[in-house]
């Protein structure tokens, strides 16, 4: 990738970040299992000192008004270390832009400033990928919504202050048949009936926290739907279409962090009395390595 002054200059201040704020802390949250709650602030005050905090969201609401290139640039050097102490450095969904003006004072402004942080809610027990077989429910009863069901490996860096919970609220006739109507809510942490606990340890992301939902007759307003009822689909699209980006960047940034750290012990782990970088499969396959980082 092609880069300018200002995308080099990105690069090294979250390159420094990350070597600084980072870097010597990934043994302790492996050994651990967890972020402690002082290193994790301390990652967060320090990308807000840098406007790294909330950089993907547009500048008139409060973010970094970063774009979907420079955004990858940083997610690539984020990549090169734990999921656990980087999400500290919260990117708040792009779904809390569809909030009104109401809910932009409730929920998104505080998100930006770091003052909430939010769950982003669609995978269930029995229905993954497969969003149509989602459960999880809110009928009308006059003007406010009963919520109901479940939600599981909901991830997070910490206990979160409110949740963007997709709910099925009728079905839909197309002219593929009936299509479950799916709509966005936003729940606040410590409503009655709403239940959110830490859940699986998972094998990946180590130290990075998922979370368990459950729903037990959780009565809503209308203030507390996000964009229109029915579009649910649509809003979580657009964050699941952007994230697709992220990861891809991610996934190169571990990779060159591999490639780093595989050739450091090449060059001085010996065999045979020498450096196992100089025989020839080890070198071929860390320059085959070098080359595929290369046209990350």
């Amino acid at each position: 990738m092609e880069t300018s002054v200002e995308s080099d200059l990105l690069i090294n201040t979250v390159r420094r970040f990350v070597e600084s704020e980072m870097f010597p802390y990934e043994d302790e949250v492996d050994r651990l299992g967890y972020v402690p709650e002082e290193i994790g602030r301390a990652i967060e005050a320090k990308s807000k000192e840098l406007g790294l905090y909330a950089c993907n969201l547009p500048e008139e609401v409060g973010g970094g008004g970063l774009g979907i290139s420079q955004m990858a640039l940083i997610e690539r050097e984020y990549g090169k270390t734990s999921h656990a102490l980087q999400s500290w450095a919260a990117r708040p969904t792009e779904l809390l832009m569809a909030c009104d003006a109401e809910q932009r004072e409730r929920y998104l402004f505080p998100a930006v400033r770091g003052e909430k942080r939010e769950l982003f809610a669609l995978t269930e027990p029995d229905a993954g990928s497969d969003v149509m077989g989602m459960k999880t429910n809110a009928r009308r009863e006059g003007d406010d919504w009963i919520l109901n069901g479940s939600k599981h490996f909901i991830s997070g860096p910490c206990m979160p202050d409110f949740a963007i919970v997709f709910a099925a609220t009728g079905v839909d006739e197309t002219p593929r048949g009936p299509r479950k109507r799916v709509t966005a809510f936003l729940v606040d942490v410590g409503m009655a009936g709403f239940d959110c606990r830490e859940g699986t340890r998972c094998v990946s992301y180590r130290g990075y926290k998922t979370f368990e939902l459950h729903f037990d007759n959780v009565r809503l307003g209308p203030e507390q739907v996000l964009g229109q009822e029915g579009h649910g689909l649509e809003l979580s699209g657009k964050w699941l279409g952007m994230g697709r980006i992220w990861v891809g960047a991610t996934c190169c940034g571990k990779a060159e962090r591999i490639l780093e750290m595989a050739t450091d012990w090449a060059a001085t782990r010996k065999q045979f009395g020498k450096p196992i970088g100089t025989f020839q499969a080890t070198g071929f396959r860390l320059a085959d390595g070098a080359m595929k980082s290369a046209r990350c």
